[in-house]
């Protein structure tokens, strides 16, 4: 009966124990009304269910589809992440088992001697353990608390790893496809500069142009040959980088050559406050706040005592004939209660740790707001000036292209010399190449935007 009664009271008052250490909440972070840069922007009002999956398919570019279906299966970090949050979610079973009783049963047989007998005397035992430290302080508690705001941590992680890796895919792909383009375009001019050269050379024929009009027409078409050539290094090196984000070999992947035509899209930002709900790497941080919130109520724990119920029962007999018999059964229950008098302050110097993790943990939570909100503001940024530049780059190559048919109609007719024909060529040649560099710009800073605003946007109605 007073077995009954220890048990009871060992449990009521772990069932109503506390829990010391401080109750988590969310650290306080400076949020801004609205975006710097926003400008003529439509403020978003995404869902909290709104489709963030997909984003790249607003691109409408079949090729990239297909790549960023091949990344979710083959990318190695992916892999990595995903492994790391099984490790975590793991973490939380390991620390809920200390909620429960440990049952461990062992059978033993045994030959002993000691100087009081003239022969050894044989022993067989069979028991049941059972031990369970109640939780009266919230040590165990905290522990499953730290490591559930950790499991969530590693999901968000996964979904930062992925994210990242699918930002960094479009990304390369568009830059290769804009050197595509580039690559055109300097065949497009390789063939006019050869007409130049032929065109020089008859003139050369009859006597009208001197001989320097055709040295200088081809060193003209060989340079511009050799800067097409030079596009393929970094050509290679994009299309290795994709490669690997697939998880495969360089020698084992390789995207033909094909043209790029996506048009620039409005994507609206969404409001400030908005951010801290949508960026995975936000949630990371704000949940490695919580784990580190409940290691401080670990930390405490220690300053008080531990009280642990055990018992034990089984049969004891020096003959296998008799072993399992009443009379030869034994048992034993009680609790105990253990606390640590010196300890060289050693769980002072826990505690203090915990605290300053912490402090840690929501220096690098509000640090990673403000790194968030300043890759919007970039982005903005970059969009609207590329936007700027882009308008006016069209009208420099417009001019381009006009100034290089009246000089070239003024060189057939004798009016200018051949060194005017090139000027205006390769003017031309620079601002068409301007245009498509600014263009490629617009998209990664596109890309670039919709990983900052956490994947994905509400279009706007």
């Amino acid at each position: 009966m007073k077995a009954r009664i220890v048990i009871a009271v060992v449990l009521g008052t772990a069932l109503g124990g506390c829990m010391v250490g401080p109750d988590y909440r969310r650290p306080d972070v400076v949020v801004p009304p609205e975006y710097k840069e926003a400008g003529a922007w439509k403020p978003a009002q995404p869902a909290d269910n709104a489709e963030r999956g997909a984003w790249w398919k607003t691109f409408s570019d079949p090729q990239l589809d297909v790549l960023e279906a091949q990344l979710e299966i083959g990318n190695q970090n992916l892999r990595l992440a995903e492994a790391q949050y099984r490790q975590a979610r793991a973490l939380v079973g390991q620390a809920r088992s200390a909620l429960f009783p440990s049952l461990s049963g062992s059978v033993s047989v045994t030959r002993s001697r000691s100087p009081a007998s003239a022969a050894p005397t044989p022993s067989h035992v069979v028991s049941l353990d059972a031990s369970w430290e109640a939780d009266l302080w919230g040590r165990v508690r905290r522990t499953v608390e730290a490591n559930v705001a950790g499991a969530e941590a590693s999901a968000a992680d996964l979904a930062n790893a992925r994210l990242s890796a699918q930002a960094e895919l479009a990304s390369d792909y568009f830059q290769l496809r804009v050197l595509d383009v580039q690559r055109q375009l300097f065949e497009d001019t390789v063939a006019a500069y050869r007409k130049s050269l032929v065109l020089t050379r008859n003139r050369y024929a009859v006597g009208v142009a001197g001989k320097v009009d055709v040295a200088q027409a081809q060193a003209q078409l060989t340079s511009t040959q050799a800067q097409a050539i030079d596009l393929g290094v970094a050509r290679a090196q994009l299309e290795h980088a994709i490669a690997i984000l697939l998880g495969k070999a360089p020698a084992q992947f390789s995207l033909p050559r094909a043209s790029i035509a996506i048009g620039m899209r409005e994507i609206p930002p969404g409001l400030p406050s908005q951010l801290l709900e949508r960026r995975p790497d936000i949630a990371a941080a704000e949940r490695r706040v919580a784990a580190a919130n409940a290691q401080i109520g670990v930390a405490k724990s220690a300053f008080f005592p531990d009280l642990t119920l055990s018992a034990s029962g089984g049969f004891q007999s020096s003959s296998v004939a008799n072993w399992i018999s009443a009379p030869n059964r034994f048992w034993a229950l009680g609790p105990a209660l253990a606390q640590s008098i010196f300890d060289a302050g050693l769980r002072s110097a826990l505690s203090e740790q915990a605290i300053a993790a912490y402090d840690a943990s929501v220096a690098s939570y509000r640090q990673t707001v403000l790194g968030a909100f300043q890759e919007v503001e970039d982005n903005l940024a970059a969009l609207r000036i590329l936007g700027d530049e882009a308008k006016v780059q069209e009208d420099a190559v417009r001019a381009a292209r006009e100034s290089v048919t009246l000089t070239t109609n003024q060189y057939k007719a004798g009016t200018v010399d051949f060194l005017s024909v090139v000027t205006v060529q390769a003017t031309q040649l620079a601002n068409e190449r301007a245009t498509v560099v600014t263009y490629g710009q617009r998209l990664v800073a596109e890309v670039a935007l919709i990983k900052a605003l956490g994947g994905g946007w509400q279009a706007p109605r």
